[in-house]
């Protein structure tokens, strides 16, 4: 039995550990090195007559059978497509990886990637809006 249609945030955590270096950067960032990336995705949406708006579960399997295998023990600049592999880069390219596999009525929200403790990068849903800097 369905006991609210208002808009929920479900939010599911994942870490993966990769290599990269930098472009076009003076910086030591430009050598070749690693991180423990976190990811967190937030799914919007109303709960369904089960009252769930979107099920972990299914949060996971988008992450084991689309995402991991490209990121997780991987040198990222060469398993993702060409791209400086700036944390701005990369939270976006993992927007639109969970964005194209999102159920209907259900809508990525942000995706936030951590590449150390202390920083991070976001992309929210509502800035997706083709070139603009909208915000």
């Amino acid at each position: 039995m369905q006991y609210h249609n208002r808009p929920v945030l479900v939010v599911k955590e994942f870490t993966f550990d990769a290599a990269h270096q930098l472009t076009a950067y003076e910086g030591k960032c430009k050598y070749l090195h690693g991180h423990t990336y976190r990811v967190q995705v937030g799914f919007l949406g109303s709960p369904d007559q089960r009252g769930i708006v979107m099920d972990f579960q299914d949060i996971k399997r988008i992450w084991k059978e689309h995402i991991e295998p490209s990121v997780d023990h991987r040198f990222l600049n060469e398993s993702l497509p060409p791209m400086n592999t700036t944390a701005e880069n990369l939270v976006y390219w993992l927007y639109r990886q969970f964005a194209e596999r999102a159920p209907e009525g259900v809508s990525v929200h942000f995706v936030r990637l951590y590449e150390t403790p202390t920083s991070y990068a976001e992309f929210r849903a509502r800035w997706d809006v083709g070139d603009s800097l909208e915000r």
